[in-house]
């Protein structure tokens, strides 16, 4: 059976949980998880795969070891593929594409390819496409800039971001029930693509279990 969409359940699940994170709530509910959150998700995921891969959802607890939030679980379900993220929370859908939490060595990697003129201007162009077509730029941001770059640096926005990517997404009341939302994501993911094969080849392949 393909995705058909997703139910109200989905959205008032993570509604619920944002109010009881706890292993009592979860308990209560994990049959309402699994049904309406991460089967739809599974789902809508596979009809995804013979373009981008394989995604691969998270699992829902947190690693609490060290963190000061000691919240056992996660108020949202993600999956990602070779760059691509997909999110399902409370407010409903967001997609993203790009480098999330790179290594030190990506860094470096990511900020050379930044500062050398061809790929450095590949990237503005990418990232100002993106931007003007309705898609946030997002990421960890230095408030100066790296140590020995000068300040009029044509790329200098760029070369602050510890980590870039760019997203968009819809609201629950537009994604209930709606089995177009598989072609939203991949619409999305294409539009994306740039960025993440940009990021593939300058930096290197996400890790997501670090």
């Amino acid at each position: 059976m393909g995705f058909t969409g997703f139910t109200g359940e989905a959205f008032e699940f993570y509604e619920g949980l944002q109010a009881d994170n706890s292993k009592p709530y979860w308990t209560a509910h994990k049959a309402d998880y699994e049904r309406h959150v991460r089967e739809p998700l599974a789902e809508l995921c596979a009809e995804l795969e013979d373009e981008f891969g394989a995604v691969k959802l998270f699992r829902p607890y947190r690693d609490v070891r060290f963190s000061k939030d000691k919240t056992p679980y996660k108020t949202h379900q993600g999956g990602h593929s070779k760059g691509f993220y997909l999110q399902l929370d409370a407010d409903g859908i967001m997609v993203a594409g790009g480098m999330y939490a790179p290594s030190p060595d990506q860094l470096r990697r990511y900020r050379a390819a930044v500062d050398s003129e061809t790929p450095g201007r590949e990237l503005h162009a990418i990232v100002g496409g993106l931007r003007d077509a309705g898609l946030e730029i997002g990421g960890d941001r230095l408030k100066t800039r790296p140590r020995g770059t000068p300040e009029d640096h044509p790329r200098l926005d760029l070369l602050r971001h510890r980590s870039l990517y760019a997203h968009e997404g819809w609201p629950a009341d537009e994604c209930v029930g709606d089995p177009e939302v598989v072609t939203r994501v991949r619409d999305s993911w294409r539009r994306l693509r740039p960025l993440v094969d940009w990021g593939l080849e300058h930096i290197g392949p996400p890790d997501f279990t670090r």
